[in-house]
């Protein structure tokens, strides 16, 4: 399953930038920047996986909780960014860790380097662009995969996050089987937690149109889709482009 996942990183090359990828546990990171800066980004990998470590030793239930755990202001950045995430969206801190780590990466290249970085964390990607992106949707066996993608215009703040959370693809854990939901919002910690969020409500093609309608509740969210087989449904501040 593993090879079977990453096979949605041929559709990312984005040209004129170096791409490598970054391993370490089970953190799989495929980049791309200016240069290749393989050796800081192994290193902010361990320093944000550290934090999330040592704070999980010293507060029982986080790693394990399906559930909201209170906010910590004096917590680690990635840790912080995963407590406020699992508050809105409803979820675990755990729901927003691929998200968190991919900002934290992103967040520190963008200090050392200009022009375009490009972190994907397992399907979870962050992102500073000077121009419109668009990412392929990936929602294994359903007929919309590798076919449509989503456009996305450059934000204020200079950073973007695209995540997805999938029922049927991947080893993450979901109470629906949805085959995506893919969820845009400058912040990928929350980003990945509602995508989770969302994804639990679909079970069948009939809860596309109210998993639909619970992304625009969520505040920070720009917009989303949901994948069911055949059914496809999106909101908001979002353009879907064939590929």
């Amino acid at each position: 399953m593993a090879g079977e996942r990453r096979t949605y990183r041929s559709f990312m090359k984005r040209q004129g930038l170096c791409s490598f990828k970054v391993k370490h546990l089970e953190t799989d990171l495929f980049v791309q920047a200016a240069e290749d800066i393989s050796s800081l980004v192994s290193a902010w990998v361990i320093e944000a996986r550290t934090s999330i470590e040592s704070y999980a030793r010293s507060h029982a239930g986080f790693l394990e909780s399906y559930f909201p755990l209170p906010e910590d202001l004096f917590a680690p950045p990635p840790v912080n960014w995963m407590l406020h995430a699992g508050q809105v969206a409803g979820t675990g801190p755990m729901a927003a860790v691929a998200g968190a780590i991919a900002r934290f990466v992103c967040e520190k290249a963008a200090l050392i380097l200009d022009g375009e970085i490009i972190v994907e964390n397992g399907g979870d990607t962050c992102f500073r662009a000077t121009e419109p992106v668009t990412a392929a949707i990936w929602a294994g066996k359903s007929l919309f995969t590798g076919k449509i993608g989503v456009r996305c215009a450059p934000s204020d703040s200079g950073f973007m996050s695209i995540c997805t959370s999938s029922g049927t693809v991947g080893h993450s854990t979901s109470f629906g089987s949805a085959d995506a939901v893919t969820v845009l919002c400058e912040d990928g910690a929350l980003a990945d937690a509602v995508a989770t969020a969302v994804g639990n409500m679909v079970n069948s093609r009939k809860d596309v149109s109210r998993a639909v309608a619970r992304l625009s509740e969520f505040p920070g969210i720009i917009g989303g889709v949901v994948i069911k087989g055949e059914q496809i449904g999106a909101w908001g501040n979002i353009e879907l482009v064939p590929l």
